[in-house]
């Protein structure tokens, strides 16, 4: 069973950016149903999908919340997938998690089609 293993995190001015890695515990193949999903969530608020990547063909899809701001990427070689964030906002502030795709429609960003959450990484965005 793969692990998954959060970091980057950090305080960071409004306006700035960060990039989030989530490293996997092993290889994860390129073939449908593989992918990887960043989620963020806030205190008192309801875990939020922000970002998926297919590794069959590399499909992606962001929330609107963060549609041109964040950028998710991977590399295989790393058995990384990256989330770049730009243009932070203090609404951004929140614990970050990756997870694997485990069901669900091809870009869902509902929490409970993944598993194998990792244990976060905390953002911070001051104003």
């Amino acid at each position: 069973q793969v692990q998954l293993v959060e970091s980057g995190g950090g305080s960071v001015q409004a306006g700035g950016s960060l990039r989030l890695t989530c490293t996997a515990s092993v290889y994860m193949p390129e073939r449908l149903g593989v992918g990887i999903g960043w989620f963020r969530q806030a205190p008192g608020n309801e875990r939020e999908g922000l970002a998926i990547i297919q590794f069959d063909a590399a499909g992606i899809a962001y929330a609107d919340s963060v549609r041109g701001r964040f950028t998710i990427s991977r590399d295989s070689i790393k058995k990384t997938v990256y989330l770049q964030m730009d243009s932070l906002k203090p609404e951004d502030t929140g614990m970050y998690y990756c997870a694997t795709k485990s069901g669900g429609p091809y870009f869902s960003l509902n929490p409970s089609d993944y598993s194998n959450w990792g244990q976060g990484t905390q953002v911070t965005v001051s104003s």
